[in-house]
C-alpha cells in the first residue's frame, strides 16, 4: 500500500513540476505578444519604437496611468478603429508624454507635446484619427517627428 502511494504522489509531483515548467515557457510569449516593433518616418530617417498595445476599453481607459517611469524608444500605441475623433487626458499619469494622433493612412495628424501630469484637461485629436502612439515627453522634438510624418504598424495597414 505505502508503495503505490509513493507512486501516485511522485506522479502528481511530477505533473506539477510539468505544470509549471510549462507555464513559465509560455508566460513570456504571452507577454511579448502585447509588445509590437513600431515606425516613424521622418526628414531625419526612420526611428523605432517598442509599443505596448492598447485594444481593449480597460487597457485605453488605464493607458500609462500610475507608471512612474518609460524609457525611451518605449511607448503605448492605443488602438481607436475605426477613425474617429479621439480625446485623451493625463489623469493619474504621472510622467509627462507626447501624443501622436495617427490617421487611419499611418500619417500623423497632431502631437501633443510635454503634456501636464495629473492633468484632467481634455486632449483632443482635432481630427479623425485611428491611432494614438504616448511616448516620454521630448520624444518628438528629439527625433524631429512632425505632422505629416508616416506610422509604420499593421493597424495602419503596414508593417
Amino acid at each position: 500500500m505505502n508503495s503505490v502511494c509513493s507512486v501516485g504522489r511522485l506522479r502528481l509531483w511530477l505533473i506539477a513540476c510539468l505544470v509549471i515548467m510549462v507555464g513559465a515557457l509560455l508566460a513570456p510569449a504571452a507577454q511579448a505578444a502585447s509588445v509590437q516593433p513600431l515606425e516613424i518616418v521622418t526628414k531625419s530617417g526612420v526611428h523605432v519604437f517598442s509599443v505596448e498595445m492598447a485594444t481593449t476599453e480597460q487597457e485605453k481607459e488605464t493607458g500609462l496611468m500610475y507608471r512612474k517611469e518609460l524609457a525611451d524608444g518605449k511607448g503605448m500605441l492605443f488602438d481607436f478603429t475605426p477613425e474617429q475623433e479621439v480625446s485623451m487626458w493625463m489623469k493619474n499619469t504621472y510622467i509627462s508624454l507626447d501624443m501622436i494622433f495617427i490617421r487611419a493612412d499611418g500619417r500623423i495628424l497632431r502631437i501633443a507635446e510635454n503634456t501636464e501630469p495629473l492633468s484632467t484637461k481634455i486632449i483632443p485629436s482635432r481630427g479623425l484619427a485611428k491611432g494614438v502612439l504616448e511616448v516620454i515627453a521630448g520624444t518628438a522634438q528629439k527625433y524631429g517627428i512632425q505632422p505629416g510624418d508616416r506610422v509604420g504598424h499593421p493597424l495602419f495597414g503596414g508593417h
